[in-house]
């Protein structure tokens, strides 16, 4: 029997895609747990990728004319009992601070004391709190629209956590925006979708469907609610991103009223709209491999890694100087309209761990420098995009400096196109509730850790249709919009679950 090749990261994706995950985000030091259950420490490569993340999405809700501002962790809870649905949805989420102080006791040990007249929730959404600061900045239609965003951090009280994809606390941003048309606080809920659509599928290389929850999945409180779903390598789905379309419900809540042009007193209407560190989670289940992380260039933290190979004093000078030359020539280069970021890690540390290391953390181009090199001024550059084990000829380092834009443009695309082909391969449409139950039924499939994928079928929203979908550990992700291909007309059938006749179709999958 041939041996199984060695992988950097044990198990692999095929023998325990859950415990992969985890070695991967370990690997590529990105983050770890920490003494508080449930929260994590993002470690500095982990957090140079979402300052990517923030750096880009920042820029792109500038240019849709939002601003940031910050609102205050702590909500009275008053705030969020004003909004029957966004409370109940939250409640079991929510931790809460009774207390502003702490005393020694008379066993030495600190407790709190002095209560508080009214509870504090630490921020899980801040819709409530935010809703009643622009209640007092909106007095006319003058005042409005409100466009706001804020970066923050949140804490919902998970029993059950993975590092990235579900903590007690993680970061985010959440805009917030205010109305005086029902028809403009739409149109801002589908832009600001639009705009997670094109991060994802530009920046992270992660092919994503836009669609708009069923009553039974929307945000509480909200009218509409609209996501970007997509497809991980073990073939569930991940909510990358939400948009919500809340009517006048939290303004009614919270009092936002204007005086409208023809004198009237009106309620906004609302919006609210945010992507989380989720995204370094999707990062990771999109396209790494058993060899550990793999970063689309365009939010990498370090697009170039040079390593300077020598073997005595003698030898470390003209590989460093030369390491330092490549390396200016390279800053000197413009990709996605900014410098190459490039690393030169000289550090005293073993040369096959070094390499491991950046492999590891997913660097999209690797590059060993030794006396043969600088004798020919010669590179072989390893990209990460393909098998860490493949050679390549060696190529002047005139021509790579030439080409590393387009290298890692290509290698951007690579990313793009082998995820998408991953969701066309699985993903079927479905007219049959026992081929249903089949596709998601892990007996049935070649590999039972990894089965099912996205199934299209019409539906019609039901307890009988919750009841069997629940048995089957499957949900409804989202029902596509129409500029969506295959969705841009509708297509009459019968409810797989009832046998209703509708023309609403949706993507059923399991899920993160």
């Amino acid at each position: 029997m041939a041996k199984a090749p060695q992988t950097a990261i044990t198990p692999t994706r095929a023998d325990d895609y859950s415990e992969w995950y985890q070695q991967v985000v370990r690997a590529a030091d990105l983050a770890e747990n920490s003494a508080v259950r449930g929260c994590m420490v993002i470690k500095p490569w982990g957090y140079a990728l979402w300052e990517n993340m923030q750096r880009v999405l920042d820029r792109m809700f500038k240019e849709t004319g939002h601003q940031n501002a910050y609102f205050p962790l702590f909500i009275p809870l008053s705030y969020l009992e004003k909004e029957a649905q966004h409370v109940e949805g939250f409640a079991k989420e929510c931790a809460v601070v009774t207390h502003h102080r702490l005393e020694a006791g008379p066993d030495g040990r600190l407790v709190p004391t002095g209560k508080l007249e009214e509870p504090l929730v630490v921020r899980p959404t801040s819709e409530t709190i935010i809703g009643a600061t622009y209640a007092k900045w909106v007095q006319s239609y003058r005042d409005l629209p409100i466009l706001i965003n804020q970066w923050a951090n949140v804490v919902r009280w998970e029993m059950r956590t993975r590092l990235f994809l579900r903590t007690a606390e993680f970061l985010w941003q959440e805009g917030h925006t205010a109305h005086a048309t029902s028809e403009e606080a739409v149109e801002e809920t589908r832009k600001m979708l639009g705009v997670y659509r094109t991060f994802a599928q530009d920046y992270m290389a992660m092919p994503v469907i836009c669609g708009e929850k069923t009553p039974g999945e929307r945000f509480p409180g909200a009218v509409d609610t609209y996501s970007i779903e997509a497809m991980m390598q073990d073939r569930k789905a991940l909510q990358a991103g939400t948009s919500h379309f809340l009517g006048q419900n939290f303004a009614k809540a919270q009092e936002i009223k204007y005086l409208s042009a023809a004198g009237r007193e009106e309620f906004a209407w609302t919006t609210s709209w945010g992507v989380s560190t989720r995204l370094v989670g999707a990062l990771v289940m999109t396209h790494s491999d058993d060899d550990g992380l793999i970063l689309p260039p365009r939010l990498a933290p370090q697009h170039v890694v040079l390593l300077p190979m020598y073997r005595n004093e003698e030898e470390r000078g003209p590989a460093i100087e030369y390491c330092q030359k490549l390396r200016a020539e390279l800053i000197a280069q413009r990709y996605d309209d900014e410098p190459i970021r490039v690393l030169l890690d000289d550090r005293d540390i073993p040369r096959v761990d070094k390499k491991w290391q950046h492999v590891k953390r997913g660097v999209p181009i690797l590059i060993e420098v030794g006396p043969r090199d600088i004798a020919g001024d010669t590179l072989m550059p390893k990209s990460r995009f393909e098998s860490t084990g493949e050679k390549k000829p060696a190529i002047a380092r005139s021509e790579f400096v030439a080409n590393v834009a387009q290298i890692l443009a290509a290698g951007q695309k690579t990313l793009y196109e082998r995820a998408l082909a991953l969701r066309a391969d699985n993903s079927r449409t479905i007219d049959n509730l026992e081929d249903f139950k089949a596709y998601f039924t892990p007996k049935n499939a070649e590999t039972p850790e990894i089965h099912g994928g996205f199934a299209t079928s019409h539906f019609v929203e039901t307890p009988e249709t919750a009841e069997i979908l629940t048995a089957l550990k499957v949900t409804i992700r989202c029902v596509p919009l129409a500029d969506e291909p295959g969705f841009e007309e509708q297509v009459p059938g019968k409810c797989l679950f009832t046998g209703q006749p509708t023309t609403q179709r949706a993507i059923f999958a399991k899920a993160y």
